[in-house]
């Protein structure tokens, strides 16, 4: 059977409170007293019983993370800097894919009530509805949103600027010459991409001789990136430039292009957003738009943490990151 602090407390001689308080290091306790428990629990191999604890102290010690899917990079380095975040704290960190399903991010957030998180980070697949942000906001938990704002006064959010980073990769293949561009994105309203996709378009039509790109909507992933680049090639074969709404899906436009024999950039130039670690070393290197992904992870878990820490008392926070150009080899300047 596994060992109790009662049964720490009877081979040292204390009651439990003092036991208690001795392996929390609170005050009130002798430093020779805590010294003799800490030794009989080592030597018992007692281990602390959490949820126990927390039923006492309403506390788990345990947050989630929910992600559409994990494969994609961009998710795995977020996923760092948040759990790297929560173990400073002394918490753990729950991983939930949502499989860009609404409905079972819905279900997540229930079923992680129902294990006692203590907070949730969600990255939202979909525009959340005025029900949904009820359900989300009834679960009782703090709730922090990545890559998405959200109405000021219901959720906590952390994101990209990601209206900018269109703006840039407009600008940056409108320097290069590119009239004939394209923009390959994810599912209508998709939040982040959305605003990406805005400011890429407002940008193009902006500019001293407005351009209008071709603008497709499809998978946010790789073999989402190598279809709709197969559409844009079968519908516009003379498009010059491509920027793809993530580096997952540049990565599939590349596959395409090379499949059917085009050069990369000297017959189409091609742009990401992410900056993942994969970017550079793909053939040829990815050009993107680099927005600080563990650094979103974290951020999202120290607010988390701070809203925990408030209770009841608790008001949203909201963070965005700047994000930058990182020129690499895969666009190069068209030729009038």
């Amino acid at each position: 059977m596994a060992v109790t602090i009662k049964d720490v407390a009877r081979e040292s001689g204390v009651n439990v409170s003092t036991v208690s308080r001795a392996l929390n290091g609170e005050y009130g306790v002798h430093a020779d007293t805590r010294e003799h428990v800490v030794a009989v629990a080592q030597r018992l191999k007692y281990r602390p019983n959490r949820v126990a604890r927390g039923l006492v102290t309403g506390r788990s010690h345990t947050l989630a993370l929910v992600v559409s899917d994990i494969r994609n990079l961009f998710f795995a380095e977020v996923a760092r800097g948040a759990e790297d975040a929560a173990y400073r704290a002394g918490y753990d960190l729950v991983l939930c894919n949502s499989d860009l399903d609404p409905e079972k991010q819905m279900r997540y957030g229930q079923s992680l009530m129902e294990k006692r998180v203590d907070g949730i980070l969600m990255n939202s697949v979909a525009v959340l509805s005025k029900k949904q942000q009820e359900q989300l906001s009834g679960l009782g938990v703090p709730i922090v949103l990545l890559n998405r704002t959200a109405p000021r006064g219901v959720f906590s959010t952390v994101c990209a600027d990601n209206e900018a980073g269109g703006a840039l990769a407009a600008e940056y293949l409108l320097k290069l010459g590119h009239r004939k561009i394209a923009h390959l994105t994810g599912p209508r309203h998709h939040g982040n991409m959305t605003e990406r996709a805005k400011g890429f378009v407002a940008r193009l039509a902006a500019a001293r001789r407005p351009v209008r790109p071709v603008l497709l909507h499809g998978k946010n992933n790789f073999q989402g990136g190598v279809e709709l680049a197969q559409k844009l090639m079968a519908q516009h074969p003379d498009v010059t430039a491509v920027f793809a709404a993530s580096d997952m899906m540049a990565f599939g436009t590349i596959r395409a292009l090379m499949e059917a024999g085009r050069r990369i950039p000297e017959d189409v130039s091609v742009m990401g957003f992410d900056n993942v670690e994969l970017a550079s070393i793909v053939h040829p290197p990815l050009t993107t738009i680099h927005q600080p992904k563990y650094e979103i992870g974290q951020a999202a878990v120290e607010i988390l943490l701070r809203l925990v820490g408030r209770g009841e008392h608790q008001g949203p926070e909201h963070r965005m990151f700047a994000v930058e150009l990182v020129e690499r080899q895969s666009c190069m300047e068209r030729k009038a």
